[in-house]
């Protein structure tokens, strides 16, 4: 077995011929990262070996792309393959493909070589090691085909680097101790859903009280001692026997939008249980208490109210919220009711600020940032404020066919204009954003002119002020587009969240962990709302994001990350346990 000892040590000769086939007839890699020895770590040697790729002139990268071998293509059937992509390739049953198949893969290489001019690049081991099905590999590939070359070619470098990832971990007999039993306990969370069909684990539902069960098991099977309260937060304290300590928080939101992701929110809950459970079988404790909550509600699907779980954490839960009701008029009372909760007791779940050291939440970044720079982890520097609105426009229904373009009232033409318009203003600053997600025409027709429109608005920046400032140039904007257009409009406020600020102390101890991993520090920004916002009003937060795949892609089927990010994360985080100083 070779080790990363021998690495370090060999000559250089020995060291290229060694790692031969982690990337695939490409020996110029590891020989431009012989120099860089001794390497620190498994993951400094990968990421040395990404960086060669990533400062490879195209031509060599094109070369690279062009040195693996289609899927299920000729030298597969030949047996022309490397021992590498042969083993590949067969942990998804791809030497199994029926004839329809292989028919299909045959017909996807020929197209996806005539638009790229390079085969198809895959790792078809998946994101946990295990093997994509043939379904998987035909979706992806089916999907892949619509991308532009630039981006294909982006994409390509990135899975070539997981298959070294995956190879180097095979050579060097790499052992994840967290990695599989989060991405596994993803899996098995994403089972119960409200939806047949896709993940959707709206508040209070059966499939969020079966998920909410699942984790108070697991949470005392490692160790916890773990309670669902009474607005549904799955809580678990592994507790310090040091007297009188403080307490550490940590989780995310276990509800998901409709047909999300298996990681967003899950994560933040399930690695610190693979923690907690790690620390208990070495019966190791720490000098304070480690709080792990999953919160209940963080989406606002079911009954349009955000971090309704970490609201009543920190003491501000709007009990008025009890009495909103869902598409089928269930009231959240009843819903908690329903579900054997006590709504009483919901002002009791505050925690008391002077009993807490901080709250820290592991998520996935939901963005491109990390993937693109090829780093499996970043730190959080703050959470954007977010305004949210509902706009309601009037104008006068009337006949497409005889009221003259001048004369008429349309609403949706004003809701185009003022999608426009948040496009240009949210254009003007580098971390602001402003996003229409919603329109509707209600009783729209296809011969009259829309009378009525309804639109959705929602606002973000790191800076209140740069923020509020767009809020009130679109605002304006919206008044004046209304009155060229003789339009009546109403603006209903949903959401006005201020920006968070994540801690110093806790980013600095956060980046010195990923630097003892081997990675190099990185900071973000949070452009998406989570619950360390809620959190922010009573302790000191950070966050630490993991990188996303599918190009950063998330709130969808296809969000996706690997166990091996899943594990340096658990790593990065245990480490901060293990050095947390207050």
């Amino acid at each position: 077995m070779t080790t990363l000892s021998d690495l370090n040590s060999c000559d250089s000769t020995s060291f290229i011929e060694r790692l031969r086939g982690i990337y695939e007839h490409s020996p110029w890699i590891p020989e431009r990262a012989a120099a860089q020895r001794p390497f620190a770590s498994v993951t400094a040697l990968k990421q040395t070996l990404q960086a060669v790729v990533s400062a490879a002139t195209l031509d060599e990268q094109l070369g690279l792309i062009r040195a693996h071998p289609e899927l299920a293509g000729k030298a597969a059937v030949a047996g022309q393959l490397t021992a590498e992509s042969t083993s590949e390739q067969a942990k998804s049953g791809l030497h199994l493909c029926s004839a329809e198949e292989f028919a299909t893969l045959h017909q996807l290489n020929a197209d996806y070589n005539a638009r790229f001019g390079f085969p198809f690049i895959l790792a078809v081991k998946g994101p946990a090691g295990q093997g994509l099905t043939r379904q998987a590999v035909i979706a992806t590939f089916a999907r892949r085909l619509k991308n532009q070359r630039a981006d294909e070619i982006a994409e390509c470098l990135r899975q070539i680097k997981r298959i070294a990832e995956i190879r180097l971990n095979d050579l060097l007999a790499v052992q994840l101790d967290f990695g599989p039993s989060i991405m596994q306990w993803s899996e098995e969370l994403a089972a119960w859903s409200d939806d047949e069909h896709a993940l959707t684990c709206a508040y209070m539902t059966p499939a969020h009280r079966q998920t909410a069960a699942q984790l108070l098991e697991w949470m005392r099977a490692a160790g916890m001692d773990a309670h669902i309260d009474a607005v549904g937060n799955v809580t678990g304290v592994y507790r310090s026997t040091t007297p009188n300590a403080k307490t550490l928080l940590t989780g995310s939101h276990y509800d998901t939008v409709r047909n999300g992701g298996k990681y967003d929110g899950r994560l933040g809950i399930l690695l610190p249980i693979a923690i907690v459970r790690h620390l208990q079988a070495r019966g190791e404790t720490l000098p304070f208490n480690l709080e792990v909550i999953g919160f209940a509600e963080e989406e606002g699907v079911r009954f349009k109210s955000t971090f309704l779980g970490s609201t009543a954490v920190t003491g501000r839960f709007d009990l008025s919220l009890l009495d909103q009701t869902d598409a089928d008029g269930v009231s959240m009372r009843d819903a908690l009711l329903a579900a054997s909760h006590d709504v009483s007791r919901i002002p009791a779940i505050a925690r008391d600020p002077a009993s807490l050291l901080g709250f820290v939440e592991v998520h996935i970044e939901q963005g491109p940032v990390l993937l693109e720079r090829d780093l499996a982890l970043g730190v959080v520097t703050a959470i954007a404020g977010s305004s949210r609105y509902l706009v309601e426009l009037t104008g006068l229904a009337s006949h497409a066919g005889t009221t003259p373009m001048t004369m008429r009232k349309d609403a949706a033409a004003a809701a185009a204009e003022i999608i426009l318009l948040v496009e240009q203003r949210c254009a003007q600053a580098p971390s602001l954003v402003g996003t229409v997600g919603q329109l509707q025409v209600p009783g729209g027709s296809v011969n009259v002119i829309p009378g009525a429109c309804k639109l959705s608005l929602d606002i973000r920046a790191a800076d209140d002020a740069v923020r509020q400032t767009a809020v009130n140039d679109v605002l304006d904007g919206i008044a004046a587009i209304c009155a060229r257009r003789q339009i009546e409009f109403t603006v209903q406020t949903l959401l006005e969240a201020s920006a968070a600020p994540c801690a110093p102390r806790l980013m600095q101890q956060f980046g010195d962990a990923i630097e003892r991993a081997g990675l190099p520090r990185f900071e973000l920004l949070s452009g998406a709302g989570h619950d360390a916002m809620a959190m922010a009003a009573v302790t000191d937060v950070a966050m630490l994001f993991t990188r996303c795949g599918n190009g950063g892609i998330s709130h969808n089927p296809l969000e996706t990350m690997t166990a091996d990010d899943a594990d340096i994360a658990a790593c990065v985080l245990l480490d901060f346990l293990r050095s947390y100083k207050d």
